[in-house]
């Protein structure tokens, strides 16, 4: 079934009311009907089987027939800080991330960013973005996008375990650094720092580990800015057991 993200208060004990751009894609778009069924999520953590009653071109009314726990949502929280990327890369580590379950998402500004602050249409296409990815890839969460902060700002909002990738760490290996956590391999909140194309400066790096957060190699080959993230948190959910069967 088709999965729907809606705003707080469209959801009643036994209804829904569906209004904006929601109603034109379940219309024109998916072309359903009343007696169609969809999921619909209350950005919560319970997500609703409704039945579509009522369906103008402004509005569509359904009755609830089924709640649940979302299962889509990762008991570990990562937190990605991903320094601003030019061009759509930025834009595909928000997609791909918020797949494979990326909790928040805080884009930074380092040394050697190639591109400005992003702008209200951006930020808006970036939250559409996350907002496609998580109905497709069946979250129960919208992942939290946060304002644009520098990079000192960033590190000093670390919280739980946090490491950096940094192509120049020879010695500490991230899985060496997840297994080595003090319950098992696992942690309750995980931040990956990640650089922009030119990567960071030994100035970033060294105020990094002062803030309590750790360098570590992801290989012997050098990744993409934009492929970095997604790396990273992969593993971290794979570790952590999140990507295991269910």
């Amino acid at each position: 079934m088709h999965r729907f993200f809606l705003p707080e208060g469209c959801i009643k004990q036994d209804s829904v009311d569906i209004s904006g751009e929601i109603v034109h894609r379940l219309r024109n778009v998916l072309r359903l009907r009343g007696g169609d069924h969809i999921i619909v999520l209350d950005n919560a953590g319970w997500e609703y089987e409704v039945e579509l009653g009522t369906m103008s071109r402004e509005a569509v009314e359904g009755s609830v027939v089924g709640k649940a726990a979302a299962a889509g949502e990762p008991v570990t929280g990562v937190t990605l800080y991903q320094a601003l990327l030019k061009g759509s890369s930025f834009e595909l580590v928000l997609q791909k991330c918020t797949e494979i379950g990326v909790s928040c998402f805080v884009p930074v500004v380092c040394e050697r960013c190639v591109t400005g602050e992003p702008g209200k249409d951006r930020l808006a296409r970036w939250k559409d973005i996350i907002l496609e990815a998580a109905q497709q890839s069946r979250r129960g969460k919208l992942p939290r996008l946060h304002n644009v902060v520098s990079f000192r700002e960033a590190c000093c909002s670390v919280q739980g375990l946090s490491f950096l990738p940094w192509e120049g760490e020879e010695t500490g290996g991230v899985r060496d650094l997840l297994r080595g956590t003090p319950d098992s391999g696992k942690a309750d909140e995980v931040g990956i720092y990640i650089g922009p194309e030119g990567g960071f400066s030994v100035e970033e790096v060294e105020y990094a580990r002062s803030c309590g957060i750790t360098p570590v190699s992801l290989g012997r080959r050098i990744l993409r800015a934009e492929t970095a993230g997604l790396v990273a948190a992969a593993v971290v959910l794979y570790e952590f057991g999140e990507l295991n069967a269910r």
